[in-house]
C-alpha cells in the first residue's frame, strides 16, 4: 500500500479520534461549570479582561456553548465550522492566560471548573500554555482534515448512487 493510499485510509479514522477527543475535552470542561455557574462567572471575572457588564453572561453561557460544540463534534456535524469555533475559543483562552500572566495575576483559569484568584506561586502558566498549544494543534488538524468516520457530514455529503460525470443519464446499450 502506498503512503498516499495508506493516509487516505488512516486519515478519516484519525480525524474521528481527534473529533471525539475534542468533544471529550469540552464535556469535561463544561460539566463542572454547569454544576457551579457562580464559580464559572468568578473564573471569567478573575481574568480582569472583560467589562463587568458582560462577565455574568459569558460565565453563564460558556459551559452551554462548550456542551453544544461537543455535541456537534460527537455527531460530526459541521465539523470544519466546529473546529473553527474550537480554535476561536482556544485562542481566546490563550489570550486570557497570557493577559493574566503578563499582569502578574495568580488565578485558577477555571477551564475545567473552579476558577478565581489563588495564592501567589500556585499557578503553572507554562503548563496552561502547553495545554492550549496542544488543543490548538487538535483544532488545526480537524480544520485541515474534517472528513471522518461516522459523521453526519459524511452521511449528508454521500450519494446513494454514482451520478454520471456529465449529468446525462446513461442508458443501457440497445435501448
Amino acid at each position: 500500500m502506498t503512503g498516499k493510499k495508506r493516509w487516505g485510509v488512516t486519515q478519516p479514522w484519525l480525524s474521528l479520534l481527534v473529533r471525539l477527543g475534542m468533544a471529550g475535552i469540552l464535556i469535561f470542561a463544561a460539566i463542572p461549570k454547569m454544576q457551579d455557574l457562580p464559580a464559572s462567572v468568578r473564573a471569567v471575572r478573575a481574568y480582569r479582561l472583560l467589562p463587568e457588564a458582560v462577565v455574568p453572561l459569558v460565565g453563564n453561557m460558556l459551559p452551554f456553548l462548550e456542551l453544544l460544540l461537543a455535541l456537534f463534534l460527537i455527531l460530526g456535524l459541521f465539523t470544519r465550522l466546529a473546529s473553527i469555533m474550537w480554535l476561536a475559543m482556544m485562542v481566546g483562552f490563550s489570550v486570557g492566560v497570557i493577559w493574566v500572566w503578563a499582569h502578574g495575576y495568580s488565578i485558577d483559569c477555571g477551564c475545567f471548573g473552579g476558577g478565581g484568584d489563588v495564592p501567589e506561586g500556585t499557578v503553572n502558566y507554562y503548563a496552561h500554555m502547553a495545554e492550549r498549544v496542544g488543543f490548538i494543534v487538535l483544532g488545526t488538524y480537524l480544520l485541515i482534515f474534517p472528513r471522518s468516520k461516522f459523521s453526519l457530514d459524511g452521511w449528508m455529503n454521500s450519494t446513494p448512487y454514482d451520478v454520471p460525470q456529465n449529468n446525462v443519464p446513461q442508458t443501457p446499450e440497445g435501448s
